[in-house]
Order: C-alpha cells, then sequence, then structure tokens
C-alpha cells in the first residue's frame, strides 16, 4: 500500500480498537460515537468517514480478521490438503486467545451480549464469508461465479467457527478456544456426517 493507504487503514484501525476499548470499559450503552473519535484522536466527522455506527466500528475488526485469514489460507504450501490449509489458517488468527490476560472472552461477550452488535455482525457476515470463499476458489482453481462449493464451504467453515466460541464460552470447558475452533473445523471439513437410525430400528 501506498502512504495515504496505510494512513487510512491506521485511522481505521485506531477508532476500531478506541470503540473495543471504550466498550469494555464502560459498557456498550455508555459509548457514544465522539467518545471513541476523541479517543482515537480525530473528529467526528472522520470518524463518519469511516464507520456508519459505533456497531460497525466493532464488528470491522472481525472482517479484518476475516480478511488476513483469507490471506494466510492463500499463503499456505500448494501441496497442503485443503481441509489442514483452513484449519490452520483460522488457528493462526486466535494465537492469543488462550492467554489468561488475553481480552478474546470479553470481547466475544461483549458482541454475544449486544444486540445491536450480534446484527451488525451478522450483515459482515456475508462480506466475511465471500473473502474465504474467493481465496478457496483461488486455491482450487475453480470459478467462484459458477461453482457453489467454495461459498458452501466458507459458510460451514464459519458456522463452525462461532459454534466453537459459543461452546467455549458457554461450556465452561478446560479446553483453550484455539482446541475447540480446531475440532469444530475438523469435524467438517474431515470427518463425514454421523450415520442416524431411524427410530424404531
Amino acid at each position: 500500500m501506498g502512504l495515504r493507504e496505510r494512513k487510512k487503514l491506521a485511522t481505521r484501525q485506531a477508532l476500531s480498537h478506541a470503540a473495543l476499548r471504550l466498550a469494555l470499559e464502560r459498557g456498550w450503552g455508555n459509548v457514544v460515537r465522539e467518545d471513541i473519535a476523541a479517543a482515537a484522536g480525530v473528529s467526528v466527522r472522520t470518524f463518519n468517514n469511516y464507520f456508519s455506527s459505533k456497531e460497525e466500528a466493532i464488528v470491522s475488526l472481525a472482517v479484518a480478521r476475516a480478511g488476513r485469514i483469507a490471506t494466510a489460507l492463500r499463503a499456505r504450501p500448494a501441496t497442503e490438503p485443503l481441509a489442514g490449509a483452513l484449519i490452520e489458517a483460522f488457528a493462526e488468527q486466535y494465537a492469543g486467545a488462550d492467554q489468561a490476560d488475553s481480552q478474546w472472552t470479553s470481547r466475544i461477550r461483549l458482541i454475544v451480549a449486544a444486540p445491536e452488535l450480534r446484527a451488525e455482525y451478522l450483515k459482515a457476515l456475508v462480506v466475511m464469508e465471500r473473502s474465504l470463499a474467493e481465496a478457496i476458489a483461488e486455491r482450487l482453481g475453480t470459478d467462484l461465479e459458477h461453482d457453489l462449493y467454495p461459498h458452501v464451504l466458507a459458510a460451514a467453515v464459519y458456522s463452525a467457527e462461532r459454534v466453537a466460541i459459543t461452546h467455549w464460552l458457554e461450556s465452561g470447558s478446560p479446553a483453550g478456544l484455539r482446541s475447540l475452533l480446531r475440532e469444530a473445523l475438523t469435524r467438517v471439513l474431515d470427518r463425514p456426517p454421523r450415520e442416524i437410525e431411524p427410530k424404531g430400528k
């Protein structure tokens, strides 16, 4: 990227992280865009140039992570099976999730607890899945516009990610988030669905 693009990206990231920090410190309902702009050292007008709402500012962190996952997938060795490449690309982005001082738990609970953030995340999920589908299609050498498989696989993988995170939050599992994420992705990518016997057999 050129200097202008790097500056714009830095401003966008500063606003997103300021929104997250303030929300964790004060509670989601006690943060307004003026607070976020001030914390990032910019004007409210600048905030409005980057984001339409404080919800979008927070969720943009997940969108950025999705972009890094797609980039990581493209960087995996071409000879590596797709399933393994996807698992490692996701796990790489959760490297700090199991640390005792990590903000992962608070960050995820914040999104889960706030209906506005959940709704914004679902909107962003379309962009996130598209980003991953494009990377999958490139790796497979297929046409994304005519091949359904990359879209289906991307949606399945993000569903597995969501299930792993929910289980991690609600179950009190001693396993770390990365471990649960690997398990969930493996079940989707490597193992056939269980055969279910009809009732009465």
